[in-house]
């Protein structure tokens, strides 16, 4: 997010200047003085929506007119286009001046007050104490006019708009302002750490994690359906088709395929260059006065996200596959009062860290946690061999399964089958026993000073430091084939994250006594200790 201009007066464009409502209707929440004034969105919210009508109106303007021209003389379909654009243009200008005019919002001492609507007026207050992130985001034309929308998250998992309260739009200087008042608290770190300053920066060299990652291939596949969906809506996919078959006319049907899935890899790796380039130029992730981190983001749209560090309960360094076999990992914050921004599927508001090699990642993940060593890099405990037979069974399984109704298919309809069922065999049950052992090699728990760490994955391997003050009950679980196999899972009960985190197929002893020591007086009540031999003895 660019930084507001030091000339630039917030106040200026209608916010809370003398274009602003300042009356003290029925409207005010108790607790506000009488005084505080109320404020408008500034007014060239207008313009940024006239500019998205007239490329909306243009985008429909063009195939219409061609439609029109068939049974019309070209310039009786121009005009015809043009007075429709311009209704479209000016209505819908009309409307959003309408919701310019009666929306407004007030920051007070203790809530902020959101009055919007003509017929039915909607009143949104938030207490201020309980905001715990505020988000600034702006598209390429909102930051030519210099505008951001302002999202104020209060955390809860309410559903709908009920825990966020949304200024759409309002100057950069503005959103600025308002993002550090409403986040301003006095914090202080551990003696002998930074305050504030930057915990990273972009490195271009980080895109090279960008290929490897699971959006590649996602953006492969959505590209060819894409062109076959384009080419249906022309009347021509019969065309692609048979083109396609002309370019691979003298190759077998496997190597056809073969060709085309690499194809599609090599496009949506392209696509996730882009895709990356789009999300995380500019990156920069710093520790603000007051106890507040910071990430921002983004090349056309800019992104900053903004939450409170008291209430990070802890991080988890994530390794996808593809990543991880580059030794590579990215860092999510687990913290109260982070949600998914439904209305953006790129902004993940937990990322605190792009994919970037693991020794990077661990450093951050200190440095945000205020720790000297990175928790995430602790010697964990290994599972039993139980833990690793049972992922054996399931990898034979999940094999056996399609192979079995492969080949029972071709007993009943065609041989092919057989062939299909030996050849998955052959190729997927040495893939699955890999995966298999890596998902055990992958299982660990332990505690690291202040926090308790729990790993696991491995198409996803996540590795999760968790406060082990932040533990708030613990789930233990086990299935009859856990029980004949002595192990259990253990989850850990927060109120931040994902809201549980679990060690998977610990020992039973192993797994009970770690969660009595790193969360002592939590589970020591249910647990009853095993006599040693000397104290049977001693009771004969």
């Amino acid at each position: 997010m660019n930084e507001a201009g030091h000339g630039e007066d917030p106040r200026d464009g209608g916010i809370g200047g003398a274009e602003g409502p300042r009356d003290d209707g029925p409207g005010d929440s108790p607790g506000d003085a009488p005084g505080e004034a109320w404020r408008r969105l500034d007014r060239r919210v207008l313009l940024a929506t006239a500019a998205v009508l007239c490329g909306v109106a243009g985008g429909a303007g063009l195939p219409t007119t061609l439609g029109l021209v068939g049974s019309r003389p070209l310039g009786q379909a121009l005009s015809w286009v043009l007075a429709g654009a311009f209704l479209l243009v000016l209505g819908g200008t009309l409307v959003d001046y309408v919701r310019w005019r009666r929306t407004r919002y007030r920051i007070g001492s203790e809530r902020i007050d959101l009055h919007t609507g003509l017929l039915l007026i909607k009143r949104r207050s938030l207490a201020r104490e309980r905001i715990r992130s505020v988000d600034l985001t702006a598209n390429p034309l909102q930051r030519l006019l210099g505008l951001v929308k302002v999202r104020i998250g209060t955390g809860e998992s309410t559903g709908g708009s009920e825990s966020t309260l949304e200024l759409h739009l309002v100057t950069r200087a503005e959103g600025e302002l308002l993002r550090h008042e409403l986040l301003a608290r006095t914090a202080t770190g551990p003696a002998g750490l930074p305050d504030e300053g930057a915990l990273a920066v972009a490195d271009p060299r980080w895109i090279r994690y960008a290929p490897v990652s699971f959006v590649a291939p996602a953006l492969g596949g959505a590209a060819a359906g894409a062109v076959m969906q384009v080419s249906e809506w022309f009347g021509a996919q019969g065309e692609v088709i048979d083109w396609i078959g002309d370019r691979f006319r003298d190759v077998s049907v496997t190597w056809m395929i073969v060709d085309l899935v690499l194809v599609a890899t090599a496009v949506g790796a392209v696509g996730a260059l882009g895709l990356w380039v789009e999300m995380w130029w500019n990156y920069r992730l710093e520790r603000e006065p007051g106890g507040t981190l910071r990430v921002r983001r983004g090349l056309l749209t800019a992104r900053s996200v903004s939450f409170e560090e008291r209430r990070l309960r802890g991080i988890e360094v994530v390794e996808p596959l593809g990543v991880r076999l580059f030794g590579a990992a990215r860092v999510d914050a687990v913290a109260t009062g982070l949600a998914k921004d439904d209305g953006d599927k790129h902004a993940d508001l937990k990322t605190l860290l792009p994919a970037v090699p693991r020794e990077i990642a661990d450093r951050v993940a200190a440095q945000v946690l205020r720790e000297p060593e990175p928790p995430t890099g602790v010697r964990l405990a290994a599972h039993p061999r139980a833990a690793r037979t049972r992922r054996l069974r399931w990898a034979l399984w999940s094999v056996a399964a399609p192979v079995a109704l492969l080949a029972l298919l071709g007993l009943l309809l065609t041989p092919v089958l057989l062939y299909v069922a030996a050849g998955c065999a052959v190729v997927l049950t040495p893939l699955a026993v890999l995966l298999a052992l890596d998902a055990y090699r992958g299982l660990g728990h332990g505690v690291s000073g202040a926090y308790l760490v729990t790993r696991s994955g491995t198409v996803r391997r996540a590795t999760v430091a968790l406060q082990r003050s932040g533990v708030i009950g613990w789930t233990v679980k086990q299935s009859y084939f856990q029980r004949r196999a002595g192990v259990l899972t253990l989850t850990a009960t927060t109120a931040a994250g994902e809201g549980a985190y679990a060690i998977y197929d610990a020992g039973e002893s192993q797994g009970l006594t770690f969660a009595a020591e790193a969360v002592p007086d939590l589970l020591a009540p249910f647990i009853e200790p095993v006599p040693t031999p000397e104290a049977r003895s001693t009771d004969r």
